[in-house]
């Protein structure tokens, strides 16, 4: 209602203004009348300074008064008719503005709807994301996207199928079955296998465990973040709040949730605390402008933190990519982690961030000697040597 008030209010001021030009003839209407009643004053000024007689003063007041009544008269014809097109005029003009205000309303506003505070359109939000598709239903949604040109490890991935249903509780046989199903591209049933891992463990399983198998349920349904893949994340930053992989996740739920506004401070914190070669980087420095200004916060990139690591070209390129794509560059990203670390070092949780990553995509044989090469490296510092053997069961490597 407030709305409908405001917007009769400057309709009908806009209205007013514009007939009360109509309303006003200009003063140069009568001009003339003007000019004749200055000369008779002057006259009556002159003819009593005594520079003109009576007869001259009464001769010239004649003449003036003659042009002053048909200038009089010329000048009310003239009023009148502006006044009669001036009904018109303002009639044209009533109407032009109601059809502009009516046209601007029906192009930009919202006809038949009503007041939506912004608590409302919040509310309207959280109730259409928490009914959104389920994971079941996203995934039907996905063509099939497994690997079939290595038969050597579709095998092995079959003989390890089998294998599992004879044994539900082996916690490293479901581990290598959730890496060597998503090596294949086989993300569904990856997933399943990475829950019966969590399974297993119960209360022991990770913040990693838990945003593991998110990633792999988000990837099975073509980066679609569903309620089961939304649990998982939140079941991860119970455990671990700091996980950049799971607030990385996060983010993107809220900003295909229609909630910038909360993404938005998720991606500027997480941008500050990511290590150089994260590689959710590119992706959120692709969108985390057109985030900000959804978000009512407009930043340019070039003043949001920037931690070493995604060029110009991986910015520009990742908001052009397809899933498999971004596979591909993640994979270039565990490339450099890992020179950069031969050639330069870095802290035990880099070390055991390239173990797991090596584990998750299926190279064991890198990820343990990744494993040897760290623990050499940190062979005096127990806390480091605890953080590689967890990194390295995540793995799947043996004890």
């Amino acid at each position: 209602m407030l709305f409908w008030i405001a917007a009769a209010a400057l309709t009908v001021g806009c209205t007013a203004i514009v007939l009360a030009a109509f309303r006003t003839p200009p003063e140069s209407v009568a001009p003339d009348v003007a000019v004749y009643r200055d000369q008779l004053r002057e006259l009556d000024r002159d003819r009593a300074r005594g520079t003109l007689s009576d007869s001259e003063a009464e001769a010239a007041r004649a003449e003036v008064a003659r042009r002053l009544l048909a200038a009089d008269k010329a000048a009310q014809g003239a009023v009148a008719g502006f006044r009669g097109n001036g009904v018109l005029g303002a009639g044209l003009a009533v109407v032009l503005v109601l059809a502009a205000t009516a046209a601007t309303y029906l192009t930009v506003g919202a006809p038949g709807y009503g007041d939506m505070p912004l608590q409302a359109r919040i509310s309207v939000i959280e109730e259409n994301r928490a009914a959104r598709a389920s994971q079941a239903v996203a995934e039907a949604e996905v063509p099939d996207r497994i690997d079939e040109s290595r038969p050597e490890v579709s095998d092995m991935a079959q003989q390890l199928r089998d294998l599992l249903v004879d044994r539900p509780d082996d916690l490293r046989g479901w581990r290598l079955a959730a890496q060597t199903e998503a090596g294949l591209g086989n993300m569904e049933a990856a997933w399943r296998a990475q829950q019966r891992v969590i399974e297993i463990l119960g209360d022991d399983a990770t913040a990693e465990d838990h945003a593991v198998l998110a990633e792999l349920m988000i990837l099975a349904a073509g980066g679609y973040v569903s309620p089961e893949a939304e649990a998982a994340l939140e079941a991860a930053l119970r455990r671990d709040p700091s996980l950049g992989l799971a607030r990385f996740y996060l983010g993107s739920m809220y900003a295909q949730g229609g909630r910038p506004d909360l993404a938005w401070p998720i991606w500027r914190r997480l941008l500050a605390d990511s290590t150089p070669d994260a590689p959710w980087l590119p992706i959120i420095y692709d969108r985390i402008e057109a985030i900000s200004r959804a978000a009512g916060d407009p930043t340019p990139v070039e003043q949001l933190p920037t931690p070493r690591g995604p060029t110009a070209e991986d910015i520009e390129a990742a908001g052009e990519m397809t899933l498999e794509e971004r596979v591909e560059m993640i994979e270039g990203m565990r490339a450099r982690l890992a020179a950069r670390l031969a050639s330069e070092g870095g802290s035990p949780q880099e070390w055991a961030q390239l173990i797991v990553a090596n584990g998750v995509v299926g190279d064991t044989d890198g990820a343990a000697a990744v494993y040897g090469e760290a623990k050499l490296v940190f062979a005096e510092d127990r806390g480091a040597l605890d953080v590689l053997a967890r990194a390295a069961e995540r793995a799947g490597l043996a004890p």
